[in-house]
């Protein structure tokens, strides 16, 4: 049960286009709460919000630097959901190639 919690809390971190949006620019690099908040045009306050669900999903950290807080992208926390997504190409996968032989079939069907 714990896995799905986790992959609960990370799916409900990714639904906001806002978070979204600080986790894309967090890919780029380290940047302050300030940093994060300029594009938006929410207050630095809603962006602390936002950083502190990403954090309790485990898709940032944060770091005490005197009085900023820079956030940078967790190592390896996205390795459960990419599992999960996996799980379910392959399973995508395994339908189409069953309707290709079944198209395939009737195909053949229809040409004899």
């Amino acid at each position: 049960m714990g896995a799905a919690v986790d992959l609960n809390t990370t799916l409900t971190a990714l639904a906001d286009p806002t978070r979204r949006a600080i986790l894309a620019r967090l890919a780029e690099g380290e940047a302050t709460v300030n940093e994060l908040a300029e594009p938006f045009p929410i207050s630095q306050p809603a962006i602390s919000r936002h950083i502190k669900v990403l954090t309790n999903a485990g898709l940032v950290v944060q770091r005490v630097d005197g009085t900023k807080r820079p956030c940078r992208l967790a190592a390896g926390h996205l390795s459960e959901l990419d599992e999960y997504l996996s799980m379910l190409r392959t399973a995508l996968e395994t339908n189409y190639a069953r309707l290709d032989r079944l198209l395939a079939s009737e195909a053949k069907k229809e040409s004899t």
